[in-house]
C-alpha cells in the first residue's frame, strides 16, 4: 500500500510541472487579453444573469443559471475552501495564498470563455438529451477527428471526481473534534462507519439527478456560505492588531518565500496555482459539466455566470478562510494539516463552540461536493458507456467516498491533484483552439443587448 501511494504522489508532483503552469496561467492571460478584460467589465450583468432577470424555462437545457452556478459552487466551494486553505499554508507558506489570487483573477476569464462554449458545443446523450463538457465542447467544436482527446478527458474526470477529499476530510475533522475529545476510541474502525455514513447520506440525493441535486446545491450553497463567511468574518474582526500583518505576510512571502523550507519560491507558486485549481477549477473542466446544463440559449450569459466561480470562491470564501489561521497563529504553533489546522484557528478565537460551529460549515460543505462531483462523472460515463452506466457510476463513487475516509490526506490530495492535471491539458486546448468563437459570440451579445436597452429607453 505504501509503494502505490508513492507512486501516486510521485506522479502528481511530476505532473504539476512547467508545462501545465503555463497552460493554466498563460491561457487565463491569454483569455483575458483576448477578451479585452471584458468579463470583468459586466460582473453586475451577470449578477443580474443570476438572478434570473433574463430566465426562460423553454429554453433548452435542465436547470435555471442560478441552479447551474449553484451546481459549479457546490464542487468548489467545499473543502477546498476549509481544508484545501490550511494544505496550501502548510506546504507553502502565507505567500501561496497570493499565488491563489493571481490563479483565481486569471480563472474567471478562462470559466468565462469555457462557460461559454459549455453551452455552445452541447451534445446530446443516447437519450436524445442536451448536454455539455469539455468532451462535447472538443467533439463538437472541434470535430469527430478530435475524439480521442475527449475520451482522455472524460476518463481523467470519472476519477477526478470521486469525493475522495471530501470523505477524508470529513472524517478527519469528525474523529479530531467530536470523537477523540469525547474519550471515544478511534481508528480504522471508527474512520470506516463515518464513510459508510457518509455515503448513505450522499446516496439519498445523487440518485436523483441533475434535478433533485440542483435544487438541493441551490437550497444550501447560499445558505453554508453565509454562515461560514459570517463565523471566519468574526474570527478575523476579532483580531484587528493582526490582520494588516496578516495581509502583509501573504505579500511579501509570495516573493521571499521565508516560510517554506528552503526558501524555494517555486514550490510557493506551484502550491498556490494547485490549490486554486482545486478550489476554483478554473482550466481543469468540471464547472462546465454543470454550466453545460443551463437552461438558455445565450453561451455568452452562462460564461458570465460561470466566471463568478472563482470570485466567490478564491478571492471571498478562501481568503477569508486564510486570513482567519494567519491572524489567529496556529499555522506557527502547530503540525496540524488539512482541515484539523483550520479547526484550530477556529477554536482558539471561539474556544468551546469554534470547532462545533466549523463541523457544522464542515458538513454543508463536504456533503454539498459531495452531491455535485457524481453528477460529473456520470456526464462522463455516459459520454463513454451511455446513460445506462450512471447508476454503476453512482455505486463507484458511493465506495471511493468509504475508502477515502480511511486512507491518508497525503494521496488522496496526490490523487485529485493527479486527475485534475490530466483534465486540465485537453480542456484548456480545446478553449484556446476555439477562443475566436467566444469572442465573436461575445462582441455579438452586447451589441444586442446595447439595442435591446436603447429600444427601451426610446420607448
Amino acid at each position: 500500500m505504501e509503494k502505490v501511494e508513492k507512486v501516486i504522489i510521485d506522479f502528481s508532483e511530476f505532473i504539476w510541472g512547467t508545462p501545465l503552469l503555463v497552460l493554466l496561467l498563460g491561457g487565463g492571460f491569454f483569455f483575458m487579453i483576448y477578451s479585452k478584460l471584458m468579463p470583468f467589465r459586466y460582473v453586475f450583468h451577470a449578477v443580474d444573469i443570476l438572478r434570473g432577470k433574463y430566465d426562460d424555462p423553454n429554453e433548452a437545457g435542465q436547470i435555471n443559471h442560478f441552479q447551474a452556478l449553484s451546481t459549479a459552487l457546490a464542487a468548489t466551494v467545499g473543502m477546498g475552501n476549509i481544508s484545501g486553505v490550511a494544505v496550501a499554508i502548510t506546504a507553502g507558506g502565507p505567500g501561496a495564498i497570493f499565488w491563489m489570487w493571481v490563479s483565481a483573477v486569471l480563472g474567471v476569464s478562462t470559466k468565462f470563455f469555457t462557460g461559454t462554449l459549455a453551452v455552445m458545443f452541447r451534445g446530446k446523450d443516447d437519450k436524445g438529451e442536451v448536454q455539455g463538457g469539455p468532451m462535447y465542447i472538443i467533439t463538437e467544436g472541434l470535430g469527430k477527428k478530435w475524439k480521442p482527446m475527449a475520451v482522455f478527458f472524460a476518463v481523467a474526470a470519472m476519477f477526478a471526481v470521486f469525493p475522495v477529499f471530501q470523505s477524508n476530510q470529513l472524517t478527519q475533522v469528525f474523529r479530531d473534534i467530536v470523537l477523540q475529545p469525547n474519550g471515544i476510541e478511534t481508528g480504522f474502525t471508527s474512520d470506516l462507519v463515518t464513510g459508510v455514513i457518509i455515503a448513505v447520506i450522499m446516496s439519498v440525493v445523487i440518485f436523483g439527478g441533475i434535478k433533485r441535486i440542483g435544487k438541493v446545491t441551490g437550497s444550501v450553497v447560499p445558505f453554508m456560505v453565509v454562515l461560514y463567511v459570517g463565523v471566519v468574518l468574526y474570527i478575523i474582526l476579532s483580531h484587528p492588531d493582526q490582520l494588516a500583518d496578516a495581509i502583509l505576510l501573504i505579500f511579501t512571502d509570495a516573493f521571499e518565500a521565508q516560510a517554506v523550507l528552503g526558501g524555494a519560491l517555486g514550490i510557493i507558486i506551484i502550491t498556490g496555482i494547485k490549490r486554486a485549481a482545486f478550489s476554483n477549477e478554473a482550466g481543469i473542466g468540471t464547472a462546465p459539466l454543470a454550466h453545460g446544463a443551463a437552461k438558455t440559449n445565450e453561451p455568452v450569459r452562462e460564461g458570465l455566470v460561470a466566471m463568478l466561480g472563482p470570485i466567490v470562491d478564491t478571492l471571498i470564501v478562501c481568503t477569508m478562510t486564510a486570513l482567519a489561521i494567519l491572524v489567529t497563529g496556529v499555522w506557527q504553533t502547530s503540525d496540524a494539516d488539512g482541515i484539523t489546522l483550520t479547526a484550530l484557528a477556529f477554536d482558539k478565537a471561539i474556544p468551546v463552540y469554534g470547532p462545533y460551529l466549523l463541523i457544522l460549515c464542515v458538513i454543508f460543505f463536504a456533503l454539498s461536493t459531495l452531491f455535485a462531483f457524481p453528477y460529473y462523472g456520470n456526464k462522463c460515463s455516459s459520454y463513454l458507456f451511455g446513460t445506462k452506466s450512471k447508476n454503476a457510476y453512482n455505486v463507484v463513487s458511493v465506495v471511493s467516498a468509504v475508502v477515502a475516509a480511511v486512507v491518508s490526506i497525503d494521496v488522496v490530495i496526490a490523487f485529485i491533484d493527479s486527475a485534475y492535471a490530466l483534465m486540465a491539458f485537453p480542456n484548456m486546448i480545446a478553449a484556446i483552439i476555439l477562443a475566436p468563437h467566444v469572442k465573436r459570440a461575445t462582441v455579438s451579445y452586447f451589441k444586442r443587448l446595447k439595442a435591446e436597452k436603447k429600444k427601451k429607453n426610446d420607448v
